[in-house]
């Protein structure tokens, strides 16, 4: 019996998927066979077709690892889903390749579910990588709070309404009730996706995991953040290097999110709003350039914003 199968969804980034397997095998687990009183963990590695000779590495490094490499990349969703289709464990570990688990962070994530059977799903303490806390534990977007996050508006956006959102009022060491948890790292029953279904590929990279924890919660099941259980997440590796399609897929997927959960004509609206907020900003870098300030930090951020007009934000 498999307790955990970790998948991870890696895309060029050799290295610190090396450093995320090497931190999984370091902690208190036993890998695919049995070990004293330890849980007994598989690793499953979706291999977008990166380019780094990482999975020549896996092969020939660690043999304990399933690989499924694939000949082109399939996106974060997709990865997921075929990583979870091929698991054995009774819980699911959704992690990032370019995260680190820190101590026994695994089993206290394993202890918290088995003793807790209403709980769905559970998100760790996650830290960046000077080790100070990341946020990553939310409250459901709200129709209000769309127009504010991630946009230029977002410094002007009402206290109460952001601190509800990221629940930064709460102990970051605490164990608390939440809506939903980052997906650098979740840990979920294999009997939630049984019965909810994996990840929703129309989400290319972006609100899936928000997408996932709702439809999982609206089944009834109860979601904690476990302050005490950390993870480092160093952040954003493989999305850094898409540069403007990472904001694009990220506002599609806020309006693929607010199509599906608050309806069309909402969406609707909200494109509108977004694509006059990107060419507001496309004025204000342009009179700052004219104005001689950072001229080619400004022609930078005005490529970038006029891609994502161009691409209408056209949600699937």
């Amino acid at each position: 019996m498999i307790d955990v199968s970790i998948v991870i969804v890696s895309w060029n980034v050799r290295e610190l998927l090396i450093a995320c397997i090497d931190s999984i095998i370091s902690s208190p687990i036993a890998i695919n066979t049995p070990s004293d009183d330890s849980p007994i963990v598989e690793i499953i590695v979706v291999d977008s077709a990166s380019e780094d000779d990482t999975v020549a590495m896996l092969q020939r490094d660690y043999p304990q690892v399933l690989v499924f490499a694939q000949s082109e990349n399939i996106g974060f969703t997709r990865g997921n889903n075929l990583g979870f289709e091929q698991a054995r464990g009774r819980y699911l570990f959704m992690l990032n390749p370019d995260t680190e688990i820190i101590g026994d962070a695994i089993p206290q994530m394993i202890n918290y579910l088995d003793n807790n059977p209403t709980v769905g799903f559970v998100g760790p303490h996650t830290l960046n990588t000077d080790r100070t806390t990341q946020s990553t534990r939310r409250r459901f977007m709200t129709k209000t709070l769309a127009f504010f996050e991630s946009t230029w508006l977002q410094p002007y956006a009402p206290k109460s309404l952001l601190a509800n959102y990221y629940m930064n009022e709460q102990a970051d060491d605490a164990v608390l009730n939440v809506d939903w948890v980052q997906g650098s790292a979740i840990m979920v029953r294999r009997s939630i996706y049984e019965q909810v279904g994996g990840l929703d590929t129309s989400f290319v990279m972006f609100f899936e995991e928000q997408d996932w924890c709702k439809r999982i919660k609206t089944q009834g099941w109860d979601a904690t953040y476990l302050g005490t259980a950390y993870v480092i997440h160093h952040g954003g590796k493989s999305t850094d290097q898409i540069g403007a399609q990472k904001h694009i897929w990220f506002q599609k997927s806020k309006l693929r999110y607010s199509h599906k959960h608050h309806g069309v004509m909402f969406a609707s609206v909200l494109r509108i709003f977004l694509l006059l907020n990107y060419i507001m900003q496309i004025i204000i870098e342009g009179l700052k350039g004219l104005l001689g300030s950072k001229r080619e930090l400004r022609r930078e951020r005005i490529m970038t914003y006029w891609q994502i007009v161009r691409s209408g934000l056209k949600s699937a």
